[in-house]
Protein backbone atom coordinates (compact mmCIF):
# COMPACT_ATOMS: atom_id res chain seq x y z
CA UNK A 1 0.00 0.00 0.00
CA UNK A 2 1.09 3.55 -0.70
CA UNK A 3 1.16 6.12 2.07
CA UNK A 4 0.18 9.75 2.33
CA UNK A 5 3.88 10.54 2.64
CA UNK A 6 4.56 8.96 -0.76
CA UNK A 7 1.69 10.89 -2.31
CA UNK A 8 3.00 14.13 -0.83
CA UNK A 9 6.46 13.39 -2.26
CA UNK A 10 4.95 12.89 -5.72
CA UNK A 11 2.99 16.14 -5.53
CA UNK A 12 6.09 17.92 -4.23
CA UNK A 13 8.13 16.70 -7.20
CA UNK A 14 5.55 18.07 -9.63
CA UNK A 15 4.66 21.33 -7.86
CA UNK A 16 7.00 22.03 -4.93
CA UNK A 17 5.15 23.38 -1.91
CA UNK A 18 7.87 26.03 -1.54
CA UNK A 19 6.43 27.71 -4.66
CA UNK A 20 3.19 28.62 -2.91
CA UNK A 21 2.33 32.25 -2.15
CA UNK A 22 3.02 33.68 1.29
CA UNK A 23 -0.68 33.76 2.20
CA UNK A 24 -1.31 30.18 1.13
CA UNK A 25 -1.60 26.93 3.09
CA UNK A 26 -0.79 24.22 0.53
CA UNK A 27 0.21 21.19 2.59
CA UNK A 28 -1.13 18.16 4.46
CA UNK A 29 -3.90 19.74 6.52
CA UNK A 30 -5.39 16.72 8.31
CA UNK A 31 -4.20 13.15 8.70
CA UNK A 32 -0.90 11.39 9.20
CA UNK A 33 1.88 11.02 6.61
CA UNK A 34 2.09 7.34 7.62
CA UNK A 35 -1.55 6.69 6.75
CA UNK A 36 -2.01 4.02 4.06
CA UNK A 37 -4.15 5.15 1.15
CA UNK A 38 -7.34 3.31 0.24
CA UNK A 39 -8.40 5.83 -2.40
CA UNK A 40 -8.12 9.51 -3.29
CA UNK A 41 -10.88 11.98 -4.08
CA UNK A 42 -9.80 14.97 -6.18
CA UNK A 43 -11.75 18.18 -5.84
CA UNK A 44 -11.50 21.93 -6.13
CA UNK A 45 -12.79 22.54 -2.61
CA UNK A 46 -12.59 20.33 0.47
CA UNK A 47 -15.86 21.06 2.25
CA UNK A 48 -18.06 18.98 4.54
CA UNK A 49 -19.96 17.33 1.67
CA UNK A 50 -16.66 16.40 0.04
CA UNK A 51 -15.67 14.50 3.18
CA UNK A 52 -18.94 12.56 3.08
CA UNK A 53 -18.41 11.80 -0.61
CA UNK A 54 -14.91 10.49 0.13
CA UNK A 55 -16.30 8.18 2.82
CA UNK A 56 -19.05 6.92 0.50
CA UNK A 57 -16.52 6.17 -2.25
CA UNK A 58 -14.03 4.39 -0.02
CA UNK A 59 -11.42 7.15 -0.13
CA UNK A 60 -9.42 8.16 2.92
CA UNK A 61 -7.54 11.00 1.20
CA UNK A 62 -8.87 14.20 -0.34
CA UNK A 63 -6.57 16.17 -2.64
CA UNK A 64 -8.05 19.62 -3.13
CA UNK A 65 -6.87 22.72 -4.94
CA UNK A 66 -8.15 25.20 -2.35
CA UNK A 67 -7.04 24.80 1.29
CA UNK A 68 -9.92 24.46 3.74
CA UNK A 69 -7.77 26.27 6.31
CA UNK A 70 -5.86 29.43 5.38
CA UNK A 71 -5.06 30.67 8.88
CA UNK A 72 -4.96 29.26 12.38
CA UNK A 73 -8.12 27.88 13.95
CA UNK A 74 -8.76 28.91 17.55
CA UNK A 75 -11.56 26.43 18.19
CA UNK A 76 -13.24 23.35 16.73
CA UNK A 77 -16.84 23.67 17.81
CA UNK A 78 -18.51 23.20 14.43
CA UNK A 79 -19.60 26.82 14.32
CA UNK A 80 -18.41 27.33 10.73
CA UNK A 81 -18.19 25.22 7.58
CA UNK A 82 -14.40 25.19 8.01
CA UNK A 83 -14.60 23.77 11.53
CA UNK A 84 -17.27 21.24 10.51
CA UNK A 85 -15.14 20.03 7.61
CA UNK A 86 -12.08 19.53 9.81
CA UNK A 87 -14.13 17.77 12.49
CA UNK A 88 -15.66 15.37 9.98
CA UNK A 89 -12.30 14.69 8.31
CA UNK A 90 -10.75 13.78 11.65
CA UNK A 91 -13.79 11.74 12.70
CA UNK A 92 -13.63 9.68 9.50
CA UNK A 93 -9.81 9.48 9.37
CA UNK A 94 -9.65 11.46 6.12
CA UNK A 95 -6.35 13.07 5.18
CA UNK A 96 -6.80 16.40 3.39
CA UNK A 97 -4.04 17.71 1.13
CA UNK A 98 -4.17 21.12 -0.55
CA UNK A 99 -2.18 21.79 -3.74
CA UNK A 100 -2.91 25.42 -4.47
CA UNK A 101 -0.70 28.30 -5.63
CA UNK A 102 2.24 25.94 -6.03
CA UNK A 103 0.23 24.18 -8.77
CA UNK A 104 -0.80 27.58 -10.16
CA UNK A 105 2.88 28.48 -10.51
CA UNK A 106 4.35 25.56 -12.46
CA UNK A 107 4.46 25.40 -16.25
CA UNK A 108 3.94 23.09 -18.01
CA UNK A 109 1.73 20.76 -16.00
CA UNK A 110 0.08 23.46 -13.91
CA UNK A 111 -3.28 25.17 -13.67
CA UNK A 112 -2.68 27.72 -16.41
CA UNK A 113 -1.03 25.44 -18.94
CA UNK A 114 -4.01 23.07 -18.60
CA UNK A 115 -6.39 26.00 -19.09
CA UNK A 116 -4.43 27.11 -22.15
CA UNK A 117 -4.81 23.62 -23.64
CA UNK A 118 -8.58 23.71 -23.18
CA UNK A 119 -8.68 27.09 -24.92
CA UNK A 120 -6.63 25.80 -27.85
CA UNK A 121 -3.77 28.20 -27.22
CA UNK A 122 -0.27 27.49 -28.46
CA UNK A 123 2.92 27.14 -26.45
CA UNK A 124 2.99 29.97 -23.96
CA UNK A 125 5.23 31.77 -21.51
CA UNK A 126 4.74 32.73 -17.89
CA UNK A 127 3.35 36.23 -17.40
CA UNK A 128 5.27 37.01 -14.22
CA UNK A 129 8.18 34.60 -13.62
CA UNK A 130 9.28 33.87 -10.07
CA UNK A 131 12.76 35.37 -9.97
CA UNK A 132 13.75 33.30 -6.95
CA UNK A 133 13.45 30.00 -8.84
CA UNK A 134 16.19 28.63 -11.08
CA UNK A 135 14.60 28.64 -14.57
CA UNK A 136 16.67 25.63 -15.61
CA UNK A 137 14.79 23.56 -13.05
CA UNK A 138 11.22 24.79 -13.46
CA UNK A 139 9.42 27.50 -15.38
CA UNK A 140 7.62 29.03 -12.43
CA UNK A 141 5.46 32.08 -12.02
CA UNK A 142 2.00 33.60 -12.21
CA UNK A 143 -0.26 33.48 -15.25
CA UNK A 144 0.43 32.54 -18.83
CA UNK A 145 0.30 34.23 -22.23
CA UNK A 146 -0.06 32.41 -25.56
CA UNK A 147 -1.53 32.79 -29.03
CA UNK A 148 -4.64 31.46 -30.71
CA UNK A 149 -4.03 29.78 -34.08
CA UNK A 150 -6.01 32.56 -35.77
CA UNK A 151 -7.16 36.01 -34.76
CA UNK A 152 -10.86 36.49 -33.91
CA UNK A 153 -13.08 39.49 -33.68
CA UNK A 154 -14.49 40.44 -30.29
CA UNK A 155 -17.87 38.73 -30.48
CA UNK A 156 -16.52 35.53 -32.01
CA UNK A 157 -13.84 35.35 -29.31
CA UNK A 158 -16.37 35.74 -26.50
CA UNK A 159 -18.47 32.93 -27.94
CA UNK A 160 -15.37 30.78 -28.40
CA UNK A 161 -14.34 31.17 -24.75
CA UNK A 162 -17.89 30.57 -23.53
CA UNK A 163 -18.14 27.38 -25.58
CA UNK A 164 -14.67 25.99 -24.80
CA UNK A 165 -15.04 26.54 -21.05
CA UNK A 166 -18.74 25.61 -20.95
CA UNK A 167 -19.68 28.87 -19.25
CA UNK A 168 -23.20 29.93 -18.40
CA UNK A 169 -22.18 33.58 -18.34
CA UNK A 170 -19.08 35.77 -18.45
CA UNK A 171 -18.30 39.42 -17.78
CA UNK A 172 -16.11 41.44 -20.12
CA UNK A 173 -14.99 44.94 -21.06
CA UNK A 174 -15.62 46.76 -24.34
CA UNK A 175 -14.04 45.72 -27.65
CA UNK A 176 -10.63 47.07 -28.60
CA UNK A 177 -9.57 48.38 -32.02
CA UNK A 178 -7.90 45.15 -33.14
CA UNK A 179 -8.75 41.45 -33.41
CA UNK A 180 -7.90 39.10 -30.58
CA UNK A 181 -5.13 36.55 -30.97
CA UNK A 182 -2.67 36.90 -28.09
CA UNK A 183 -4.38 35.83 -24.87
CA UNK A 184 -3.25 36.10 -21.25
CA UNK A 185 -4.80 33.78 -18.68
CA UNK A 186 -4.74 33.26 -14.93
CA UNK A 187 -6.86 30.66 -13.20
CA UNK A 188 -8.44 32.04 -10.05
CA UNK A 189 -7.96 35.67 -8.96
CA UNK A 190 -5.60 37.32 -11.45
CA UNK A 191 -6.34 41.04 -11.58
CA UNK A 192 -2.86 41.76 -10.20
CA UNK A 193 -1.42 40.55 -13.54
CA UNK A 194 -3.20 43.04 -15.83
CA UNK A 195 -0.15 45.21 -16.51
CA UNK A 196 1.93 42.09 -17.15
CA UNK A 197 -0.65 41.00 -19.71
CA UNK A 198 -0.54 44.40 -21.42
CA UNK A 199 3.26 44.42 -21.41
CA UNK A 200 3.27 41.01 -23.12
CA UNK A 201 1.09 42.38 -25.89
CA UNK A 202 -2.04 40.43 -24.97
CA UNK A 203 -5.26 41.39 -26.70
CA UNK A 204 -7.40 39.74 -24.01
CA UNK A 205 -6.97 38.66 -20.40
CA UNK A 206 -9.04 35.78 -19.01
CA UNK A 207 -9.25 35.45 -15.22
CA UNK A 208 -11.74 35.98 -12.37
CA UNK A 209 -12.71 37.97 -9.27
CA UNK A 210 -12.50 41.41 -10.88
CA UNK A 211 -14.01 44.27 -8.89
CA UNK A 212 -16.15 46.93 -10.58
CA UNK A 213 -13.57 49.73 -10.68
CA UNK A 214 -10.83 47.36 -11.83
CA UNK A 215 -12.62 46.82 -15.14
CA UNK A 216 -11.87 50.47 -15.98
CA UNK A 217 -8.17 49.60 -15.94
CA UNK A 218 -8.57 47.89 -19.32
CA UNK A 219 -8.70 51.48 -20.67
CA UNK A 220 -9.06 50.42 -24.31
CA UNK A 221 -5.75 48.56 -24.22
CA UNK A 222 -7.04 45.01 -23.68
CA UNK A 223 -10.28 43.07 -23.22
CA UNK A 224 -10.78 41.72 -19.69
CA UNK A 225 -12.90 38.58 -19.32
CA UNK A 226 -14.04 37.59 -15.82
CA UNK A 227 -15.27 34.02 -16.20
CA UNK A 228 -15.77 33.17 -12.51
CA UNK A 229 -13.34 31.67 -10.02
CA UNK A 230 -14.78 28.14 -9.99
CA UNK A 231 -15.13 28.16 -13.77
CA UNK A 232 -11.52 29.18 -14.27
CA UNK A 233 -10.20 26.34 -12.12
CA UNK A 234 -12.62 23.41 -12.26
CA UNK A 235 -10.35 21.68 -14.79
CA UNK A 236 -7.85 21.29 -11.93
CA UNK A 237 -9.93 18.36 -10.65
CA UNK A 238 -9.05 16.21 -13.66
CA UNK A 239 -5.49 17.59 -13.66
CA UNK A 240 -4.98 16.32 -10.11
CA UNK A 241 -6.67 13.00 -10.84
CA UNK A 242 -4.42 12.31 -13.82
CA UNK A 243 -1.31 13.45 -11.97
CA UNK A 244 -2.01 10.97 -9.18
CA UNK A 245 -3.30 8.05 -11.22
CA UNK A 246 -0.36 8.14 -13.62
CA UNK A 247 1.96 7.49 -10.67
CA UNK A 248 0.05 5.11 -8.40
CA UNK A 249 -1.65 1.89 -9.50
CA UNK A 250 -2.51 0.36 -6.12
CA UNK A 251 -5.42 2.71 -5.36
CA UNK A 252 -7.96 4.64 -7.40
CA UNK A 253 -7.99 8.41 -7.76
CA UNK A 254 -11.50 9.73 -8.38
CA UNK A 255 -12.84 13.07 -9.58
CA UNK A 256 -15.53 14.45 -7.31
CA UNK A 257 -19.13 14.28 -8.48
CA UNK A 258 -19.96 17.44 -6.53
CA UNK A 259 -20.23 20.96 -7.89
CA UNK A 260 -18.75 22.92 -4.98
CA UNK A 261 -19.24 26.35 -6.57
CA UNK A 262 -20.91 28.53 -3.90
CA UNK A 263 -22.13 30.98 -6.57
CA UNK A 264 -25.27 30.44 -8.64
CA UNK A 265 -26.92 32.53 -11.35
CA UNK A 266 -30.53 33.48 -11.95
CA UNK A 267 -30.86 33.65 -15.73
Amino acid sequence: MSTVHQLLAHLEAHAPFAYQADYDNARLITGSPDQEITGVLCTLDSIEDTVYEAVDRGCNVIVAHHPIVFSGLKSLTGASYIERTIIQAIRHHIAIIAVHTNLDSVHPGGVNSALAEILGLGAGEVLRPNASVDPSTHTVGAGLVADLPEAMDHTVFLGYVKDRLKLRVLKHTAPIDRPIQRVAICGGSGSFLLEDAVRHGADAFITSDYKYHQFFDADGRIVILDIGHYESERHVITLLQKLIQDKFDNFAAHCTNLDTNPIDYYL
